[in-house]
C-alpha cells in the first residue's frame, strides 16, 4: 500500500509559519503576514505529494522520520546555519560553482 503524504500548499506554508514562530518564540501571525500570493500562478502547484513506492521497491529504502519530524529538522538546520543561508542569498556560491566547474 502506498504511503502518500499530500499537503495543500497554503496548509504547508501555514504549518511552516507555526513551526518557525514556535522556535523563534514569536506570534505565528508575524510569519503568516509574510505570505504573498502570486497572481500569475493561480491554481498552479496546489499541493505537494510524496509517493515513496518506487524508491522502497527498487532500493529497499525506508524513511527515518515522518514528514513533520523531517520539517522540524530541516527548519532547525537552516536556523542554525544562517551564515550558509546568507552566502546562498548573496549569490556568493556562484563563484564557487564557476571556479570548480569551469563555467566561464
Amino acid at each position: 500500500m502506498s504511503e502518500k503524504n499530500e499537503w495543500e500548499n497554503i496548509k504547508l506554508v501555514n504549518f511552516l509559519c507555526e513551526k518557525i514562530a514556535k522556535i523563534k518564540r514569536k506570534d505565528r501571525d508575524y510569519y503568516k503576514k509574510l505570505i504573498t500570493f502570486v497572481k500569475d500562478r493561480p491554481g498552479h502547484d496546489r499541493r505537494y505529494a510524496i509517493n515513496c513506492d518506487k524508491i522502497k521497491k527498487e532500493l529497499d529504502w525506508s524513511r527515518q522520520f515522518n514528514f513533520e519530524e523531517g520539517l522540524d529538522t530541516t527548519i532547525k538546520w537552516y536556523m542554525n546555519h544562517q551564515d550558509w543561508v546568507d552566502r546562498v542569498r548573496s549569490g556568493e556560491y556562484r563563484k564557487w560553482i564557476e571556479k570548480n566547474y569551469n563555467l566561464r
